[in-house]
């Protein structure tokens, strides 16, 4: 089913890194999840009125904020789509991670609410009614809620959206709290025990807990994280295949949304290397990095020594030192002005973050 709506929706589907092929996938699965959420609501609060369920109630409310939250996630695909301009020269596709954040907050203000209607139902329980049309309608959402996690897991990680693997996330939770209601309704009919108000606390609670950790996780691009050891290492690879480069430093990674990669690094290249064709090499790989990993690349040129002999060795005593401090810090940028009377040596160290000593101790 997910690989027939793709090839009748999607016109270029195997370019997913395309900013349009990626607001395509992004609408798709926004408007399948709403067609889903706002049929499994309807069905659900038909059901939950008629036999009086409060957990079904519930239940029928958080397919509502789905579809709500496929309704923002909508907008904001159609958003970050937009080209760059002159007021944002990086792009729009932030809009994706604002509308994650948007959908985060509205599940758990929903969440809240049914977790105080739920506290109210467990104090003050109400008879409710167990019919077959009910389990059905149940059973019939956790079999939907189970394609819909398997839909927008396989497209977030096509395009790279976290918006959508959280998605599919909670569409995985939501077949959970299905499934307690379910129990909950047997332990009932079986024996005569009302349950139903706890059934909508447990919902209430799962909504809460997806909604806390769905702020967190669309949170965390806005604020900025690392990039993946992948990404790291596939740049470094990349890099260093090319002749003429001897290493690189300072890598900085800047990521302005899906497909909107920015990154800077100082490549070290052989001083007695020709300017000209030094700065060849390096545009040739800022090129091929856009073209072959959709990065912009800016890159800082550092020439290394590598035909004197006394800096060669100074080097490495240098290099052995820092080894006997520690292996998790390193060298670059070293140079030696040699002199009549004194020698300046000069080189950068790089330390982790939560490095065991301070700056002061390691100078």
């Amino acid at each position: 089913m997910t690989q027939l709506l793709i090839r009748l929706f999607i016109r270029h589907p195997d370019n997913p890194q395309d900013p349009h092929t990626r607001a395509a996938y992004g609408n798709l699965a926004s408007i399948v999840g709403m067609v889903c959420n706002v049929l499994l609501c309807l069905g659900k609060l038909a059901v939950g009125t008629l036999f009086g369920s409060i957990a079904i109630m519930a239940d029928a409310l958080n397919n509502l904020s789905d579809a709500s939250s496929n309704i923002v996630s909508l907008v904001g695909f159609k958003l970050a789509s937009r080209a760059p301009d002159a007021e944002h020269p990086f792009g729009h596709a932030r809009y994706e991670y604002l509308a994650g954040l948007v959908v985060s907050v509205t599940v758990l203000g929903i969440g809240f609410s049914l977790l105080k209607e739920s506290v109210v139902k467990v104090l003050h329980p109400t008879a409710v009614q167990f019919s077959l049309l009910t389990v059905a309608v149940l059973v019939a959402s956790i079999l939907v809620k189970l394609w819909m996690s398997s839909f927008n897991r396989t497209i977030g990680r096509t395009i790279g959206s976290e918006t959508l693997i959280a998605t599919a996330a909670d569409s995985r939770n939501d077949v959970f709290s299905t499934v307690a209601i379910l129990i909950g309704m047997g332990i009932t009919w079986l024996t005569s025990y009302n349950l139903d108000g706890w059934m909508g606390l447990i919902v209430a609670l799962l909504i809460v807990v997806g909604g806390v950790q769905l702020i967190m996780e669309t949170s965390n691009p806005l604020l900025g994280v690392a990039p993946t050891e992948e990404l790291v290492q596939g740049i470094y690879q990349k890099i260093l295949s090319y002749d003429g480069v001897l290493g690189l430093h300072d890598l900085n990674v800047h990521n302005y949304g899906p497909g909107r990669c920015f990154a800077s690094v100082h490549c070290e290249v052989p001083a007695e290397q020709d300017i000209l064709v030094s700065h060849d090499i390096i545009d040739n790989i800022e090129r091929d990095f856009l073209r072959d990993m959709n990065i912009h690349l800016v890159i800082h040129l550092d020439p290394v020594v590598t035909d004197d002999e006394r800096t060669t060795k100074l080097k490495q005593q240098v290099e052995q030192i820092l080894n006997g401090l520690s292996d998790q810090i390193s060298m670059h940028d070293f140079r030696v002005v040699w002199g009549t009377t004194h020698t300046n040596v000069i080189f950068d160290v790089c330390v982790p973050f939560g490095f065991q000593w301070s700056d002061t101790e390691l100078i």
